[in-house]
This record gives structure tokens, sequence and C-alpha cells, in this order.
């Protein structure tokens, strides 16, 4: 087993940017691990995508905060705004669902 780090925020070497390259070219070739789709087969594909999203969307709003609370969530760093979402949402988790 081979295990490898990999900094996602790390620009590409050279090295990777030639393959990426290469591969951009390369003709997709299916076998039984990867067979190709039939029409009807990538339409369901592209519905289950589009349903998962519409599960996973998020709603933007806009709140106000003091600024020493922006600055101390800012402090967290990158995606402090996802932090910041999650703990809105733990403490409204235990406040029953209201029906509309």
């Amino acid at each position: 087993m081979v295990k490898k780090t990999i900094n996602v925020e790390a620009p590409l070497t050279a090295e990777q940017k030639t393959e990426l390259e290469a591969l951009r070219s390369r003709k997709v070739i299916a076998d039984d691990d990867a067979p190709l789709l039939s029409e009807a087969q990538l339409e369901k594909l592209k519905k289950i995508v589009q349903d998962r999203q519409s599960v996973n969307r998020k709603e933007t709003v806009s709140i106000r905060l003091k600024p020493e609370t922006v600055a101390k969530a800012k402090s967290l760093g990158k995606g402090y705004t996802s932090i910041l979402a999650e703990i809105i949402e733990e403490a409204l988790s235990d406040i029953p669902d209201v029906a509309s």
C-alpha cells in the first residue's frame, strides 16, 4: 500500500501540468471496469446529480454581527463561514420544526 499526502492548495508542478496536458488529448477507452454509458444511463446519472445538488443546496442569507464576532470568526481561517453555518445549525437543531 502506498500512502501519499497531497496539498491541494499547492500550485501544480511542471511535471503535473505535462501529465494533465497529455491526458487531455488521450482517447477514452471503455472496459469492464468503466463501460460507456447509454444515453438513458447518462440521463439517469444527470438526474441523480441534480437531485443531490438540490438536496445539498444552501441558501445565502445576510446577518448582522458585531465587528468583534466577525474578527473572531475570521481568525478561524479559510472556511470560517462554513464553521459559522455549523454553529447556527447546531444551535437550532434542538428547536422543533414549525410547519408552515
